[in-house]
């Protein structure tokens, strides 16, 4: 049986589907890290250096996967990533990713270059979500942004503060996605060719291809250059820590900043006045040669010391890699590639399942390590 003929399960196996199903550029986008990827690569990889210790004859028989983030009870400590243009991977796709994640009862977060608005989303769940925006240079646009998020029923704003200038994709350049002018614009409508599953359903069928949030900034609605190049213009490199602290005047819900990676960094983001810490290096997407995130979430936790909810992203890819980040100090976790991969491959239900199944992967390493409640999970239940 080929490899890509099997009945998906794992994240391995979404991903998979996803790459027979996208074109070659947009796989890559979701797929690639900055540079050589190295640190791409060890976000995953050290997970490993984190073994679990396994517990029997102890009653297990009430296992709870059950946990709060910032006030909001979910099912499992987990939430979906914010995603940018989402709606390339799947028709509407950041509508199906909410819908999932509502069935599942976990956070969905909409990521302000999604291609879906924060309107449509919260028209299509009528529920809650988490909204992700930057610092940008035109603050009346911040302001704008966030009074729409709030009448949209956003409760909880996760600020992204890692992208002062845009990391080096270098696959994105290979594909001709970025700077490849004519030859890029050919070398990527050869690639749509190979994809007419791709052109019906998400080309045609998909309409528009806008990033919602930012239609009115752009002239050309439908041309994602034109997108792109407004958003690297608003990228804001003289931003500081004062402007945590003016946003967190302007924003009344809760604030998550993301893209943390050492401890005074974090202490710094808690004097700012924000609720919580996504440690995070963007996927590896930024800065290359830097370390994993599950290395760092140690130190950082210990630095907090319970003054914040700490999150994890980066490398997830099952349920034992969630229990290992609660273990170290992690209130959850934020889940990206993994959902775009089971969207990309089987739309709402795909996300449905792979949450599904990580919500299985936690509950049985729970039972199997002797305990019932997420906040038995502890430091003490990793060997080092």
């Amino acid at each position: 049986m080929s490899k890509y003929n099997v009945i998906p399960v794992s994240v391995d196996d979404y991903r998979l589907k996803a790459k027979k199903r996208l074109p070659n550029f947009l796989f890559d986008y979701i797929e690639g890290g900055a540079n050589a990827e190295e640190t791409l690569g060890l976000n995953t990889a050290e997970f490993r250096n984190f073994k679990l210790k396994q517990f029997v004859m102890r009653d297990v028989s009430k296992v709870d996967t059950s946990t709060t983030m910032l006030g909001e009870k979910c099912s499992m400590p987990l939430a979906l990533a914010p995603i940018g243009m989402a709606g390339l991977f799947a028709r509407r796709g950041e509508v199906q990713a909410a819908k999932a994640a509502n069935k599942v009862d976990v956070p969905f977060t909409l990521s302000t270059v999604g291609v879906c608005s924060v309107e449509e989303v919260y028209n299509a769940t009528h529920k809650p979500f988490w909204f992700q925006l930057y610092m940008l240079r035109d603050r009346d646009f911040v302001l704008e942004m966030l009074d729409r998020a709030q009448k949209n029923g956003c409760t909880t704003l996760i600020f992204t503060v890692d992208l002062p200038l845009p990391g080096l994709r270098l696959r994105d350049y290979r594909n001709g996605m970025l700077g490849g002018g004519l030859k890029g614009k050919i070398s990527q409508a050869a690639q749509l060719a190979t994809r007419p599953w791709w052109l019906y359903d998400i080309g045609i069928k998909g309409k528009p291809h806008t990033l919602g949030n930012l239609m009115h900034k752009v002239n050309s609605a439908n041309d994602l250059d034109k997108y792109k190049a407004f958003v690297e213009s608003q990228f804001d490199p003289s931003a500081t820590w004062d402007d945590i602290a003016w946003l967190r005047k302007h924003w009344h819900g809760n604030i998550l900043i993301k893209g943390i990676m050492e401890p005074d960094d974090a202490r710094a983001t808690i004097n700012a006045g924000a609720n919580g810490i996504v440690v995070s290096n963007h996927g590896g997407r930024q800065l290359d040669g830097t370390s994993s995130t599950i290395s760092k979430l140690p130190a950082i936790a210990k630095a907090v010391g319970g003054q914040a909810e700490i999150y994890l992203d980066g490398g997830i890819r099952n349920g034992i890699d969630v229990v290992k980040a609660v273990a170290l100090g992690a209130k959850g976790v934020l889940i990206g590639r993994p959902w775009v991969y089971a969207m990309a491959a089987q739309g709402e239900d795909g996300v449905n399942k792979l949450l599904t199944l990580f919500h299985h992967e936690i509950a049985a390493a729970m039972g199997l390590m002797g305990v019932n409640h997420i906040d038995e999970i502890t430091s003490d239940l990793i060997d080092y």
